[in-house]
C-alpha cells in the first residue's frame, strides 16, 4: 500500500539525500514518461481551439469539440484491464512497459491522422482523429500513473517522482501551449502537429529505459484471473470497496473535493487560445511569453507545491493552490482592458504557477490514496474524478461566451465568464479544510 495521508509522519530526508536521489535513473525516467504524459493533452484541447479558430470555426463549435476529452474521464472504465491484462506481444516487455508502448503508438498514430486532414476535411474527420489521441493519451495516463506509485521504494519516493512527472507534464503543456504556436505561425498547424507526433518518441525511449515494477505482481499472484467471475468482479468492484474500506464515508467527501479541485482551470480551458486570438495577441507574443514568464512560473510551481506540501501539510498545500488557481483565472478578465505585453506576462506567469503548484499537491494527494493491486484502477477512477465535471462544463465555454456578447460584448463576455469561473474556487476550498480538520481528529484519536 503506498503511503497514506493519514499515516504518522516519517523522518523528513536531508537535503543532501534528495539531491542524491534525484540523480537516480529512475527520475529522469519518471521526467520523460511525464513529458509523453502531458504533450497530447492540449493538442486535443486548447491548442486544437486554437487552430480550429484560426480556420473560422465558432466558439460554440469548439466548445463542443473539446468533449473529446471526455475520453480522460471515462478512462476508469477500461483502468481494470490495464490493471490485469497483458498487451499481445509487448506483453514480453512487462504488462506496465506493454501498455505504454501501446498507447504511445496510438497517439503518434491519432496525431499524424489530425494532421493529415486537417480542418478541411470537415469536424467530424479531424475530431475522430482527436478522439483516437484522447483515447490512447488517457491510457497512457493509466499507465504511467500506475507505475510511478508501484515503482517507488517508499512515500519519498513517491514525492520524488509525482514532482519529476509533474515537471515533465509542465514542459509538455508548454511546448504545445508555445513551440506548437511558434511553429504553427512558420510552417502551418499540419506540419506542427507532425512535430508533435515525432516528440512523442522521448516517452517511447523512457519506456524501453523503464524497469517493469514488481511490487504490485505481488500482490495480484493471488487473485483470480481476470476473465473468471470472480476475477472480474475483483478488478471491477473491487478497488471501490477497498477505497470506501479504508476512507469509509468520508471517501465521499474526498471524491467530491478531488471532482471540484480543477474547475477553474477546465471551465474556461477551450477559450484561453481563442481569446489571445479575438484580443489580437499574435502567436509569437504568446508564444515567448508561455516559453520565458510561463516557464520559470511553472518550475517555481511545482517546487514550492512540493515544499508546502512537505512544510505544511497536503491540505494546507491543497487549500492555497485551489485559491491560486481562482485567482489566476479570474485575473485573465484584466486583459479585456489592458492587453499589453506587461499584463499579459504577469497574468499568465501567476496562472501558470498556481496549476504547476496545485498540480503537485492534487497529484500527491491522489496517489497517497490507492492500493498495491488496484494502482491503475482506483488512481484512473481519482483522476477521471477530478477530471469529469470540469471537462463536462468546458464544453459549454464557447456557447457561454456567445450568450453573454449581445450584452457586454464580445471581451466582456469572456471577462464576466472568467471572473465567473475564478469563484468555482471557493467550494473545493472549503471542502479540503473539512477534511484536513477531519484528518486531526483522526491522527489524534490514534
Amino acid at each position: 500500500m503506498t503511503a497514506d495521508a493519514t499515516a504518522a509522519p516519517r523522518r523528513k530526508r536531508t537535503a543532501m539525500e534528495v539531491l542524491a536521489s534525484v540523480r537516480q535513473p529512475k527520475v529522469a525516467v519518471m521526467l520523460a514518461l511525464g513529458f509523453s504524459s502531458g504533450l497530447p493533452f492540449l493538442l486535443t484541447a486548447n491548442t486544437f481551439g486554437y487552430w480550429l479558430r484560426d480556420e473560422g470555426t465558432s466558439l460554440k463549435a469548439i466548445g463542443f469539440i473539446s468533449w473529446v476529452g471526455l475520453a480522460y474521464t471515462f478512462k476508469y472504465l477500461w483502468a481494470p484491464i490495464v490493471d490485469r491484462v497483458d498487451v499481445p506481444l509487448l506483453g514480453r516487455l512487462g504488462r506496465r512497459r506493454g501498455w505504454m508502448l501501446l498507447a504511445q503508438a496510438l497517439v503518434i498514430a491519432g496525431l499524424i491522422g489530425m494532421a493529415s486532414v486537417g480542418t478541411t476535411a470537415g469536424l467530424t474527420t479531424i475530431g475522430a482523429f482527436a478522439l483516437l489521441t484522447a483515447f490512447a493519451s488517457a491510457t497512457q495516463d493509466i499507465v504511467i500513473d500506475a507505475w510511478r506509485i508501484e515503482a517507488a521504494a517508499d512515500s519519498d519516493e513517491l514525492g520524488l517522482l509525482t514532482s519529476g512527472y509533474q515537471l515533465g507534464y509542465r514542459i509538455a503543456l508548454l511546448v504545445t501551449d508555445a513551440l506548437v504556436i511558434a511553429a504553427a505561425a512558420r510552417i502551418g498547424w499540419q506540419p506542427s502537429y507532425v512535430l508533435m507526433a515525432v516528440l512523442m518518441s522521448v516517452g517511447v525511449a523512457a519506456t524501453f529505459f523503464a524497469l517493469e515494477p514488481k511490487r504490485a505482481d505481488e500482490v495480484l499472484q493471488g487473485k483470480a484471473p481476470l476473465w473468471t467471475p470472480r476475477g472480474f468482479f475483483d478488478a471491477v468492484v473491487g478497488p471501490f470497496i477497498d477505497f470506501f474500506a479504508k476512507h469509509k464515508a468520508v471517501g465521499l467527501i474526498m471524491l467530491l473535493a478531488v471532482a471540484l479541485y480543477r474547475l477553474p482551470d477546465f471551465v474556461m480551458g477551450p477559450m484561453y487560445n481563442p481569446y489571445y486570438h479575438d484580443l489580437g495577441l499574435t502567436k509569437d507574443t504568446v508564444a515567448l511569453v508561455r516559453g520565458s514568464v510561463g516557464l520559470v512560473a511553472t518550475f517555481a510551481g511545482i517546487a514550492l507545491g512540493g515544499f508546502a506540501s512537505i512544510r505544511l501539510g497536503v491540505f494546507r498545500a491543497l487549500m492555497i493552490g485551489v485559491l491560486l488557481e481562482g485567482v489566476g483565472t479570474a485575473a485573465f478578465a484584466i486583459l479585456a482592458l489592458h492587453a499589453d505585453m506587461p499584463t499579459f506576462a504577469t497574468i499568465m506567469g501567476l496562472d501558470s504557477f498556481a496549476q504547476a503548484f496545485a498540480g503537485v499537491a492534487l497529484v500527491a494527494y491522489m496517489s497517497s490514496l490507492t492500493s498495491l493491486g488496484y494502482t491503475a484502477t482506483q488512481y484512473a477512477l481519482l483522476s477521471s474524478t477530478y477530471a469529469l465535471l470540469g471537462k463536462v462544463l468546458k464544453g459549454f465555454s464557447g456557447a457561454t461566451v456567445e450568450s453573454l456578447t449581445p450584452s457586454h460584448g464580445l471581451l466582456g463576455a469572456y471577462a464576466t465568464a472568467f471572473i465567473g469561473t475564478g469563484l468555482l474556487a471557493v467550494p473545493p476550498a472549503l471542502l479540503f479544510l473539512l477534511l484536513g480538520w477531519l484528518n486531526k481528529r483522526k491522527v489524534a484519536g490514534a
